[in-house]
């Protein structure tokens, strides 16, 4: 059934804000508030919940289910993001965008009170659907009030909420935690969300006038069936499971068979969910994957690189986690201020190519000094150089997709974006994970029958410590080598995406007066 029309407080309004003598009206300022809030709201909890995972397992048990809380949530969230973007181009943004928050905010109060860890699970997995919902469509919402040039510099906003969200989700998990109980990880939610939903209430535009549609259900069930096999794949083979046993084989041929199944129910359907005519736009289809290289680099860094300093370093996690500070603060920045140079130059192609090659450059400098056997001041500068190419890269990119496409598939050029850059960091962290594995396991093959290696890989540095002193300098150079391979593979992956992205042509708007 179409959704009902519901009168918006104000007109809906398309306006320049390059133009700022004119004033922004108080319900778009209204608007933009509150979509960086609830940007924010279902950012952050994809990383507050990490923190607080040891107590949940300590006062519900299950310790054996407890990745589920993190794994739930994040098959449902990248599994709803195209089904939300290609609804909401076809019955306007404002109900769904409503729903998510709703649903999200309900799941939050149900995750707090749960009383046992499968109920934890089945309230994350529900959430993630809502928070799924926020991400996508909070970045839609956008294109739809200001424009095509003015998109990067807005951009830039939701990629430094994104940035700040990354770096205080573990901070407050734990500080909440600590204080309170982890209860209350998922009861914050509740007074931001409220907030986010006053402001969005009246400030959303109105939904299209109501016209007939055909829901592309066949094509959303194969689609969700396909992601989850392939997301499952890439975060528990070779952990969970090996990567040879029956389960990564069975999951592998589903995926394969369930995407299959997509690609051809969605040439045939009427609406697709997934449209896939707009690969064939150069812009979109460059700018998605170049999103997508992006997603496996920044998931495999922010994955190793804490890795990195704790095993080989010797830092304590909390040391750990403020040594990413550099490339947290240079992100929130080059967003910010990055976007609105660039909607000023018109020359988002520009941006995004050199945010990219700093991207490569910061992975690449991260592998030799690993190789190198650098000290801690020598990472600070090449994680400020990689957050600067995320900060500046990530909104032009997203810009650039925005604008390729035509006005009633934004919605679905912005899901399939972040779907297909989700899917690039599950395949990041596997990627990655498993080079470093092969590197361990050959950088470690001479203590065969002096040591358990399998041991030594699983359990990380604090299983050498009942070693004799005299192995413990050749484990710690097999996992120095072996972490700086996974950051080569993620160099090296953006180095194609540069490649790429020189290719890309018309995207420039003319210089402002």
């Amino acid at each position: 059934m179409p959704i009902t029309n519901a009168p918006p407080a104000e007109p809906p309004l398309t306006i320049d804000l390059q133009r700022p003598e004119k004033g922004i009206p108080l319900h778009l300022r209204r608007l933009f508030a509150g979509l960086i809030l609830a940007m924010i709201l279902a950012a952050l909890d994809q990383s507050i919940v990490n923190t607080a995972l040891p107590r949940m397992a300590s006062d519900l048990g299950g310790l054996s289910h407890l990745s589920w809380v993190v794994t739930a949530f994040m098959l449902t969230s990248t599994s709803a993001t195209p089904i939300f973007g290609k609804l909401s181009d076809m019955f306007g943004r404002r109900a769904f965008l409503i729903g998510a928050i709703v649903l999200f905010v309900a799941m939050s109060m149900l995750c707090g009170l749960a009383r046992t860890m499968p109920q934890l699970i089945v309230f994350r997995l529900v959430q993630g659907i809502g928070a799924g919902g926020i991400m996508t469509l909070t970045q839609t919402v956008i294109s739809d009030v200001v424009t095509p040039r003015e998109r990067v510099r807005y951009q830039g906003f939701f990629s430094g909420a994104f940035a700040f969200s990354s770096l205080a989700g573990p901070l407050m998990g734990g500080g909440l935690t600590t204080a309170l109980s982890w209860r209350w990880v998922f009861y914050i939610n509740l007074p931001v969300g409220l907030l986010a939903l006053a402001m969005l209430w009246r400030a959303l535009p109105a939904p299209p006038p109501r016209k007939e549609h055909r829901i592309d259900f066949a094509g959303s069930v194969l689609l969700v069936t396909g992601a989850t096999a392939v997301l499952l794949l890439f975060s528990l083979g070779g952990s969970l499971f090996s990567w040879y046993s029956g389960a990564s084989v069975g999951l592998a041929l589903l995926a394969i068979l369930a995407l299959g199944g997509f690609f051809w129910v969605e040439t045939r359907a009427r609406e697709p969910v997934i449209t896939l005519s707009l690969f064939r736009i150069g812009p979109f289809a460059t700018g998605v994957l170049t999103m997508s290289c992006m997603g496996f680099a920044m998931m495999s860094a922010m994955v190793f690189v804490p890795l990195y300093f704790q095993l080989v370093l010797g830092l304590n996690p909390a040391q750990a986690g403020a040594m990413m500070l550099p490339q947290i603060v240079a992100m929130v920045l080059t967003s910010i201020f990055g976007g609105k140079l660039s909607a000023d130059l018109g020359r988002p192609k520009l941006f995004m190519v050199t945010g990219i090659a700093l991207e490569a450059g910061g992975l690449g400098t991260l592998a030799l000094l690993a190789a190198i056997q650098a000290g801690v001041p020598a990472f600070w500068g090449a994680l400020a150089m990689l957050g600067l190419g995320m900060g500046i890269a990530m909104p032009n990119a997203t810009a650039i997709v925005q604008n390729a496409v035509p006005k009633e598939s934004v919605g679905t050029a912005t899901a399939s974006m972040s779907f297909l850059r989700s899917l690039g960091g599950a395949l990041g962290v596997a990627v990655s994970g498993g080079v470093m594995a092969s590197g361990l396991n050959s950088g470690l093959a001479h203590l065969l029958g002096t040591a358990d290696v399998q041991t030594i890989i699983n359990g990380g540095m604090e299983a050498v410590s009942d070693l004799p002193a005299a192995l413990r300098p050749a484990i710690e150079a097999a996992f120095r080598h072996a972490i700086a391979g996974s950051f080569e593979i993620g160099g090296s992956v953006m180095t194609l995406a540069l490649i790429v992205a020189l290719t890309l042509r018309g995207t420039e708007f003319e210089r402002s007066a």
